[in-house]
């Protein structure tokens, strides 16, 4: 049992009712077009439930200024979109959201790209 993810069915659940509101409360809670690119690709909730760890990336091209700039907007709309995902999570007490970008797809991307230089190399 990882301390992140939960105590095992519940804590999935809540990750998934978090995923599943959070980018539906992020669209109509605030009124700013820069979160329209925006996509949860991952989160994870502590065992206690108290924290939800929410990892965002941007659709299209982006770089480190806009990644940036994606987490400080998430960072101060932290208390409104938790006080907006509460009643949906039926839960006691909202989790703290915390925001983290997502460049998984990035080091996929560049692996990929590295794994196909080796193998034109391996032909010439």
């Amino acid at each position: 049992m990882s301390p992140t993810t939960g105590d095992g069915r519940r804590g999935k659940r809540v990750a998934e009712l978090v995923r599943g509101h959070f980018t539906d409360v992020l669209r109509r809670e605030l009124d700013d077009p820069a979160m329209a690119g925006v996509v949860v690709t991952e989160v994870e909730v502590t065992a206690d439930l108290s924290i939800a760890s929410i990892h965002v990336r941007l659709l299209g091209p982006d770089d480190e200024k806009a990644r940036k700039q994606l987490l400080t907007r998430l960072k101060r709309a932290q208390n409104i979109l938790r006080r907006a995902l509460a009643p949906r999570l039926a839960l006691r007490k909202a989790p703290e959201l915390r925001f983290y970008y997502d460049a998984g797809h990035d080091a996929a991307a560049r692996v990929e790209e590295l794994l196909g230089e080796i193998e034109r190399d391996k032909h010439e």
